[in-house]
């Protein structure tokens, strides 16, 4: 993230959710960081001379007469950039309230970049920090919604998902959710935090939140943000909401997901309009994101030498790791580079790909016919309706027998449909948001029988 001045965006004052501005501006924070940095050195320098002082006024003539300081008092100038460095990182943390705004996951992921930081400029603030600023509300959001796709398969479903629905859950089990170790503790604390935050409500304090364990356990029922939680002798807990609980959460995943637009047509009408080697042309363009692309990739377990095929390959995103993968020798170890083909429907899109130097041929997909010599075929098909399941049952007619396809597909493939093959993993929820959507998605990875 790139800022042309020395401050973050600012937010606007009345903005939901928004952070709160510094005492100080950043650029005064990093500059007194500097100075501090600068004179350690000397400031060691002085403290072994108060040292030697102090042993000199404890002894007549050298005689040693017993040890003046309980342990030794020697510093090293790398812990004290060390406590310097997290310090300023903390201190600037802390006072953009970051942890208001960032998911669960995300403070946990903060906390270890916070105990071995980034060097403390500028850039790096604004590449840690900056976007939880510019889109506090997306995180919010986020954070519930990690929350509850953790709890129960239905939140990851986008058909479900939608103001209006009666398929959510009203009541969740969390396993391991009493005593002193009760995992599932953590688990139900982040979720009803989450709802907090998204209602602008502070998070539970550790003492209300423990003297609200302790009643469930003692009555078997305590009163809670999202309804109310029920204790058991084996240790689950049932997180039951009550109507502001379901509306709130139904609203919250409705905005973060995207909802359905009422007079959207049914995925049958949808379907009954078009051929099936149809292109989807009500589709947005939705490019891979670089760490998805980096992780299907990963799941290919590439050996070297492979055919691969990228149907739907967009401006070549995909093909781009598939390249740095041939570029990296850490990553070849001297095997043979990947070759790759790209088939793209849309000419300037396709014209974008082979600028970059990756082999793509303009056509539909759908309609060019199977040729099973590939090694693997990795792929982003749109996801309209069920047409992904065209594009995923065609994709497969390409692969060589023991070939492998890794497929991105909308969580409601695998939840709701019953449509995906082979493994089937989650990505992270919002994987999408920097393409514009945080419809909830996962890939398969399937292997072609060899006989």
């Amino acid at each position: 993230m790139t800022y042309h001045n020395t401050e973050f965006p600012k937010i606007g004052e009345t903005q939901e959710h928004a952070a709160p501005a510094m005492r100080r501006s950043l650029s005064e924070i990093v500059a007194e960081y500097d100075e501090k940095a600068a004179a350690i050195p000397e400031v060691i320098a002085e403290f072994n001379r108060a040292e030697a002082a102090v042993n000199v006024a404890a002894c007549i003539g050298g005689a040693y007469g017993g040890q003046v300081f309980s342990r030794s008092p020697s510093l090293y100038e790398r812990d004290v950039r060390l406590a310097l460095l997290r310090s300023a990182w903390k201190h600037v943390y802390e006072g953009l309230q970051i942890e208001r705004i960032a998911s669960a996951k995300d403070r946990k992921q903060l906390d270890l970049k916070l105990t071995n930081p980034l060097p403390f400029t500028l850039p790096n603030l604004a590449e840690v920090f900056g976007d939880y600023l510019l889109d506090p509300r997306f995180h919010v959001l986020k954070g519930l919604a990690e929350c509850f796709c953790d709890l129960d398969p239905a939140y990851k479903s986008h058909s479900k998902v939608k103001i209006g629905v009666e398929g959510l859950p009203k009541r969740i089990i969390i396993g391991s959710a009493t005593g002193w170790n009760g995992w599932g503790q953590e688990r139900l604390k982040d979720t009803l935090n989450a709802l907090r935050v998204y209602r602008g409500q502070p998070r539970y304090e550790y003492r209300e939140f423990a003297d609200m364990m302790k009643e469930a356990e003692r009555h078997g029922e305590a009163d809670c943000c999202a309804g109310f939680i029920r204790a058991f002798k084996n240790g689950n807990v049932h997180l039951i909401f009550n109507e502001d609980g379901r509306r709130d959460i139904n609203r919250a995943l409705a905005e973060f997901y995207g909802e359905v637009l009422p007079d959207a047509p049914t995925e049958a009408e949808a379907e009954a309009k078009r051929p099936s080697t149809e292109v989807a042309r009500d589709l947005q363009f939705y490019p891979t994101p670089r760490r998805v692309a980096q992780e299907i990739v990963s799941a290919l377990h590439l050996s070297g030498g492979e055919q691969i095929l990228e149907p739907s390959c967009g401006d070549g995103r995909i093909m781009d790791e598939l390249a740095a993968w041939n570029d990296n020798p850490e990553d070849r170890r001297g095997r043979a580079p990947v070759i790759v083909t790209g088939i793209e429907y849309d000419a300037g899109r396709a014209e974008q790909a082979r600028a970059k130097g990756h082999s793509v041929m303009t056509a539909n997909f759908l309609q060019v016919a199977p040729d099973p010599r590939f090694d693997a075929v990795v792929m982003n098909p749109p996801f309209y309706g069920r047409h992904y399941k065209l594009h995923l049952d065609h994709a497969v007619k390409f692969l060589k027998p023991g070939g492998v396809l890794v497929c991105i597909l909308p969580a409601t493939a695998h939840y709701d449909h019953g449509t995906t093959i082979g493994r089937w993993t989650d990505l992270p929820v919002g994987s999408f948001a920097s393409s514009g959507t945080n419809v909830p998605t996962g890939y398969c990875v399937y292997h072609k029988p060899r006989a």
